[in-house]
């Protein structure tokens, strides 16, 4: 299935154990795991895909909602245009790019690209 712009694509949790956390998931719903370094986990078999990410941290909104797009700068433009603020700009992370942003009320949201 072709990934489509502007969709909701994957969520994202924080976790100060990744090895508990992982456990934990495991034995209550049978999801599946894929370490990216030893301080985040992907995971599937969970009707959406997601990860974990290893931070002391405190859980403030709990789960981070990440968007595709093809084109980070042109989509970046308009969310600015649209009156989101980008909290953290372009970065690199194994498998492609990011950035986040609040929207209007608050929520902190993500964009990635493979591209």
């Amino acid at each position: 299935m072709k990934i489509k712009n502007g969709n909701i694509n994957y969520v994202e949790f924080k976790a100060k154990d990744i090895k508990s956390i992982k456990a934990f998931y495991t034995a209550s719903f049978g999801w599946s795991f894929t370490d990216y370094g030893p301080e985040y986990t992907a995971f599937s078999e969970s009707g959406l895909e997601g990860g974990f990410e290893q931070s002391d941290a405190p859980v403030g909104q709990g789960a981070l909602v990440v968007l595709y797009h093809e084109n980070l700068e042109s989509i970046k433009n308009q969310i600015i245009q649209a009156g989101g603020i980008v909290v953290q700009d372009i970065f690199a992370f194994p498998g492609g790019k990011r950035f986040h942003f609040t929207d209007p009320a608050g929520n902190e949201l993500a964009v990635w690209s493979d591209q």
